[in-house]
């Protein structure tokens, strides 16, 4: 540990509940738990919807409320994002106090004004570039979709300023080797390598806990009956419907399986409906339930403040929790997350995206000694040993239901001797490679290795401040204008 201790300032836009801000928490709690004094700047913090650490007291959470909307009529929201993120840099520059660092993700917006404002360092965590994530998911090898015309004049400014400000980042880290390679792909006027940060996870939170069966959200997640586990956020892009679909075929090779030996699927994510992809990818996973006639229903914690949807109303959710075939859990809790991933009935965790960037959630399953299957692509490949067999800690497979049905058909069958010690293996490996202790040490290092390049050169600080004055204005005049246009249209 350095002697040194720092000020540091997370700047994240939206501190939900996702693998972005998993990642911003525990990380910002490793550098704590190290003797740094850390901060977390959001423009959107709903403590209905985020996790324990940023509403418990455990970390400072700054909440700047910005005037902008995340979107309007569900578009612009990458114009609205740079609009927000502006709004919380206005305010940084002009009414917090000073730090020896700041650690920005997701949105590089930021960046320049903060270095020549603040004339302070800045490190950018790059979970993957923005510009791919707009054009839907990122296929290795293949080129983006062509969104037309009206839509490549709408992104390219916003893929201009992207890669412009990232450029001006101190330090670049980035999340896997996929990421990685994907950068310096796509970023080709970056000529800076980025370093890869695993990130890592709290393994206090998944070891030695006692499971409080008291807890009503907690018991009505538990279950004697033989479990498989999805937890992911409700969108598109991570491909739930693969777990169903598998799930579906693997029910009809166990259809002899009754009572307390009949398998459940738990799929369990962040929900958020100000999102139209949120509430399209759960209505779409309903209907697919529904159609393979498997029982389901959905519950929220009582922590939550986001209610159950509406449209629950159009289709049949037994209110049956435990003995549904499905059961969908919206915004799941901590306690729920350690009970499902520990819970000795939960034999797999089924990981479905496909060229996810790193995927947190393969990790947390190691580190409870759970087998994990998940697509053979992206950061999975990086995280989870398929071969050679003795060192295997889950199943690498394409994403299709057959070869995902086979798999659970041979986690369900594995011996207890053969399922231990994969368990074992696969704590073994988040412990040394994923722990949050790693990646705090590995960050720590990083940052000092940032903060010692000096102060950023130069006197513009008060010109920089005023130059966000305008900035905002005409950030401000432009959605307003194409408020204006959309409503007209």
């Amino acid at each position: 540990m350095s002697g040194h201790k720092l000020r540091i300032a997370f700047i994240h836009p939206d501190l939900g509940i996702g693998g972005a801000e998993r990642l911003v928490v525990d990380a910002a709690l490793g550098l704590q738990k190290l003797g740094h004094s850390v901060d977390i700047y959001t423009s959107h913090h709903d403590p209905g919807h985020c996790f324990d650490e940023t509403r418990d007291g455990t970390l400072r959470v700054h909440h700047v409320v910005s005037p902008f909307p995340r979107a309007v009529k569900g578009k612009l929201h990458i114009v609205c994002a740079h609009a927000r993120q502006l709004h919380l840099t206005w305010h940084l520059l002009r009414s917090a106090p000073a730090y020896d660092v700041y650690i920005v993700d997701q949105l590089s917006t930021c960046i320049p004004f903060l270095r020549r404002g603040a004339h302070t360092r800045v490190l950018f965590y790059c979970h993957f570039p923005d510009k791919l994530l707009a054009a839907g998911a990122y296929v290795d090898g293949k080129s983006a979709p062509n969104d037309g015309f009206l839509k490549s004049i709408y992104r390219y400014p916003m893929d201009w300023v992207e890669e412009t400000t990232t450029k001006q980042a101190d330090t670049i880290l980035v999340n896997s080797r996929f990421t990685a390679r994907v950068f310096e792909k796509h970023f080709p006027s970056i000529h800076t390598t980025p370093r890869v940060v695993y990130p890592g996870i709290n393994l206090e939170a998944y070891t030695g806990l006692r499971i409080d069966r008291n807890d009503p959200d907690v018991a009505k997640v538990l279950s004697p009956r033989p479990t498989v586990v999805s937890l992911n956020r409700f969108e598109q892009k991570k491909n739930i419907n693969l777990a169903l679909d598998a799930f579906g075929l693997f029910r009809t090779i166990t259809q002899d399986w009754v009572g307390a030996r009949k398998p459940r699927l738990v799929l369990a994510g962040g929900y958020d409906p100000r999102l139209l992809d949120n509430e399209k990818t759960l209505r779409s996973l309903l209907e697919s339930a529904t159609y393979r006639k498997l029982p389901f229903a959905v519950i929220t914690p009582s922590s939550s403040t986001v209610p159950l949807p509406s449209f629950l109303s159009e289709f049949e959710p037994s209110p049956d929790v435990q003995n549904v075939e499905v059961l969908f859990i919206l915004n799941f809790s901590a306690a729920q997350r350690t009970a499902l991933l520990t819970f000795p009935t939960t034999l797999a965790l089924l990981y479905t995206p496909g060229n996810e960037h790193f995927g947190i959630v393969p990790v947390e399953a190691m580190a409870c000694g759970l087998p994990v299957i998940a697509c053979n692509s992206g950061g999975p490949t990086e995280s989870v040993i398929d071969t050679p067999p003795d060192a295997r800690t889950g199943w690498l497979r394409r994403p299709g239901p057959g070869v995902w049905a086979d798999a659970i058909v041979k986690i369900m069958n594995m011996p207890v001797k053969e399922r231990k010690q994969l368990g074992e293996r696969a704590k073994k490996r988040a412990r040394e490679v994923f722990s949050m202790d790693t990646m705090a040490r590995t960050l720590e290092d990083e940052l000092m290795r940032t903060v010692a390049m000096g102060p950023v050169p130069g006197s513009r600080a008060f010109w920089t401040k005023l130059m966000l004055y305008p900035v905002l204005l005409f950030a401000f005049i432009v959605y307003l204008l194409l408020w204006i246009f959309w409503v007209m249209w």
